[in-house]
């Protein structure tokens, strides 16, 4: 099959598209032609060796988390899945080697559910692992429907899912971007408020009484920001800051769930998740995706089509 590889830690340039092995399917697994990979900015983090400490890494690595596929064949005493299906997931295995930047990748089913039927291929690969993502942050900090909470870098592939899965459970949501994202933000069923100096004022003005939740997906102090202006100081969860448990919030690594997918695929199915697939491009163009994410100027999502 063909695959994106990489041997050694470095920069986007150094991946390749190569013929590699079929991976095998054990049981429990599921082997999934590929139609789409998500492309996050994990992914070529990763590659770059920043998380070393805390991720085992065999070389040669096919990246990728996010697929989006269909079901080409079962491994033994696997019954929840069958050959035809269609399927979406967050393939995160125990060490990184082979991810979903292939055409065939071989997935546990407890990283999978079933594809949401209104969403295409590329748009499926674009949700798992940034809807994972905002959905458990929004489940940490136990929110109910007629809170308040602060999503900081809304306007982004994570928080763009976590304004739209705020506002079908039911919360009012105030989300923080630059000011040519602000309509952006409103068509999502957000209130827009400035970055930059003066944000904490900015949403009392929104929030006099204080808000109930807080989400930091971008980092670079919003966490102290956030604990000023929440009720409860634990409220507040970052996936971008590493010393959020020791000021006394949340740290999140989002995990593969089948019901969270599950949960995902129908909220989209009733219309209340959209995907901006702003970037698809050809597996061949790995390196080309990992520029334009780690450029940071990407409002929707990226994908590879295989």
């Amino acid at each position: 099959m063909k695959a994106i590889t990489y041997s050694s830690y470095g920069t986007p340039a150094q991946v390749e598209l190569v013929e590699a092995p079929e991976p095998k399917v054990g049981p429990g697994e599921v082997l999934i032609r590929v139609k789409a990979a998500g492309v996050n900015p994990v992914d070529w983090k990763l590659a770059a060796g920043y998380l070393d400490p805390i991720l085992e890494v065999r070389y040669p690595v096919i990246p990728g988390w996010d697929v989006a596929g269909v079901v080409e064949a079962v491994g033994p005493d696997t019954f929840d899945f069958a050959v035809g299906d269609e399927v979406y997931g967050y393939v995160r295995k125990e060490w990184v080697e082979l991810g979903t930047y292939a055409e065939l990748v071989s997935a546990p089913v407890r990283t999978l559910a079933r594809k949401p039927r209104t969403l295409t291929f590329e748009q499926a690969a674009g949700v798992p692992l940034a809807g994972l993502t905002a959905y458990q942050s929004l489940t940490r900090v136990d929110v109910k429907a007629g809170e308040t909470v602060v999503i900081h870098s809304a306007a982004g592939g994570t928080g763009s899912f976590g304004v739209q899965i705020a506002v079908a459970l039911g919360l009012r949501v105030i989300g923080t971007a630059g000011a040519h994202n602000h309509d952006y933000l409103r068509s999502l069923g957000a209130e827009p408020v400035l970055y930059g100096d003066g944000l904490a004022d900015r949403i009392r003005e929104l929030a006099p009484e204080g808000i109930d939740a807080g989400l930091d997906f971008f980092g670079e102090g919003a966490v102290e920001i956030l604990q000023t202006l929440v009720k409860e100081r634990s409220r507040v969860v970052s996936i971008a800051d590493y010393e959020a448990a020791a000021k006394g919030a949340h740290q999140i690594w989002v995990r593969p769930d089948t019901a969270d997918l599950t949960f995902l695929a129908e909220l989209a199915d009733r219309g209340g998740l959209t995907v901006n697939v702003e970037h698809a491009l050809p597996l061949a163009e790995a390196a080309k995706a990992w520029e334009l994410s780690a450029a940071g100027r990407t409002r929707g999502k990226i994908v590879l089509t295989v």
